[in-house]
């Protein structure tokens, strides 16, 4: 069987796959070669200049049954893959840095520290009090591996929560009752994936009924929020917005969300750590070791995530 990855792919991320495989490489510009044109499982590529050269190829590679990304999310890819070829994410992978940089952005907001920095440049002694975190209500809208590993590093500061899924379980509210449930959070974190279902998702009578001042974070993605509604309500200074990610990206030179006051961004960097990739080939390893041995594939995407 061959597997097929970028070829930025380290040595040390392919020791451990199972006996037989062999490894064939996406080259940047050059030809695939006979052995690339054979792969039956190929690992996306991370970044958007190598993942147009993947799909360019895709008509080429006629073995191909899995595609395993490297992302948590797959809206990029989905729409790009033959019928037939399965697609699987990497959910669980990004879970400790995205959740990381969701409660340092909480943090950050509570503390003030953006309002700070801007007052430590400008030579301010810009004294005023600021929030605790202990007894704070969050509401989590998206319930998945990213969730549960934010919710478990914020419970001992003392969060309580509320959790939203588009599936109802136990401990889980639906979309459905979302409108009752957010005038009762003081943080609003949406990880919602992008699908037809939750595309443009969040509008004005969402944000007119979070509590005023309310925190809204997104770690998951920016097409899931209607963006006139959203700026709407940070000028009116209804919500706090704090975000990893935009609509479109990257977001374009005199967008109000890079001046409206009480608004941080950062450019889509809560899962690129180093340990990206070390946690990423552990999953690629592990499914091509399902693959060649006829068990079945994790993280399998059905229904758009």
């Amino acid at each position: 069987m061959v597997l097929l990855v970028p070829d930025s792919t380290r040595p040390e991320h392919l020791e451990g796959l199972p006996k037989g495989v062999k490894v064939a490489f996406l080259p940047r510009e050059d030809p695939l070669s006979e052995e690339a044109l054979e792969a039956e499982f190929a690992v996306a590529p991370y970044g958007s200049a190598r993942a147009r050269r993947f799909f360019a190829e895709l008509p080429n590679l006629k073995r191909l049954k899995v595609v395993q990304t490297l992302t948590a999310g797959v809206d990029w890819i989905l729409p790009k893959l033959p019928a037939g070829v399965v697609l699987c994410d990497a959910a669980g992978v990004h879970d400790a840095p995205v959740a990381e940089w969701i409660v340092g952005a909480i943090l950050a907001a509570y503390k003030r520290f953006p309002e700070f920095r801007d007052a430590q440049r400008e030579g301010r002694w810009a004294y005023r009090w600021v929030e605790d975190l202990e007894g704070a209500r969050l509401l989590f809208l998206g319930y998945g591996s990213i969730a549960r590993a934010t919710e478990a590093r914020l419970a001992p500061f003392g969060v309580s929560f509320l959790r939203v899924a588009r599936t109802a379980r136990e401990g889980v509210h639906t979309l459905a009752e979302l409108p009752e449930l957010l005038p009762q959070a003081d943080i609003v974190v949406n990880l919602l994936p992008l699908t037809p279902a939750t595309e443009r998702l969040l509008g004005h009578e969402h944000f007119a009924r979070m509590k005023p001042g309310a925190l809204f974070v997104n770690a998951g993605r920016g097409k899931t929020v209607d963006q006139e509604a959203l700026v709407e309500a940070v000028r009116l200074g209804r919500i706090r917005f704090y975000t990893d990610v935009a609509d479109p990206e990257p977001l374009p030179e005199g967008h109000p969300l890079w001046s409206l006051p009480e608004v941080f961004l950062t450019p889509h960097i809560a899962g690129s750590t180093p340990k990206l990739f070390e946690r990423g080939f552990q999953l690629v390893r592990e499914q091509v070791g399902r693959y060649v041995r006829g068990e079945p594939l994790l993280n399998v995407v059905q229904e758009g995530y």
